[in-house]
């Protein structure tokens, strides 16, 4: 049987034809298959992204419920024995007027130990922070930080009584001021700490320096220092942080978050 040249013609054609479809089907499947892939990255970082924000957010909320349980224990417990304390002084009487002036020294102490104690509670409790505002719970750290009598402590409000920020934010943010602090006290060896609260645009900029000892940024990453725990607390309100130290000339930490 004799094949026509038309229908070799034909074959011809169905047979380029697949050739020339062939890395079109291909170059369509590797397309469609690369961006499969690409979704697939792009939720699994998305689910690592939600998972690492849960976390944050758990880990926070451990740390608050800590502080607000040592807080109703200083509260509750000792500023109750503190309490009894003074009424027990009270109740004594005595014809000594040396004895009885030094047991209402003693009482005035007890009073003024209370009234702290109740200060350093307020500060540590997450809820009150957030009814009296940011401004104004920074307004009693600076002022218990100056009742130690080893710091000169600077406090530049530019922004107001409030911020505008949410209650989350405003104790996140004083949290972060705490955690500095805290830094300073423990390391730096400062003697003057300046804490100034403005705006940027449309951002709320806290900055925090003191005029301590300094210290180098890689070695210090390695060992923590509380920096861990500030990157964390400024990635839960997606602010940034920037540290900048340098060896026998302080350091500076700026937190910056959006405004309102």
């Amino acid at each position: 049987m004799q094949t026509s040249g038309s229908e070799i013609a034909y074959v011809i054609a169905l047979s380029t034809l697949v050739f020339l479809l062939a890395p079109v089907f291909l170059l369509l499947y590797i397309a469609s298959y690369n961006r499969r892939k690409k979704d697939h990255i792009i939720e699994k970082q998305s689910l690592q992204k939600e998972y690492e924000a849960d976390l944050l957010k758990t880990q926070l909320e451990v740390q608050e419920q800590t502080m607000r349980t040592i807080a109703s224990d200083l509260h509750d417990n000792i500023g109750q024995l503190l309490s009894l304390t003074s009424i027990t002084l009270g109740s004594i009487v005595t014809a000594d007027e040396k004895a009885a002036k030094k047991l209402d020294d003693s009482q005035q102490l007890v009073k003024r130990s209370i009234k702290e104690l109740r200060q350093l509670a307020n500060l540590l409790h997450g809820e009150r922070i957030i009814e009296t505002g940011l401004v104004d719970a920074m307004d009693q750290e600076v002022e218990w930080l100056k009742k130690s009598g080893s710091y000169e402590v600077v406090f530049n409000n530019n922004i107001g009584s409030n911020p505008g920020l949410s209650a989350e934010k405003d104790l996140i943010l004083f949290r972060l001021v705490q955690e500095t602090i805290n830094n300073i006290i423990k390391h730096s060896q400062a003697s003057v700490i300046t804490i100034t609260l403005e705006h940027t645009g449309d951002n709320l900029l806290l900055t925090l320096s003191d005029n301590g000892l300094g210290f180098i940024m890689e070695e210090v990453s390695k060992k923590g220092m509380g920096l861990t725990n500030l990157s964390k607390r400024v990635k839960a309100i997606q602010g940034e942080l920037d540290i900048v130290s340098v060896p026998g000339n302080g350091t500076t930490v700026r937190i910056k978050v959006q405004y309102p």
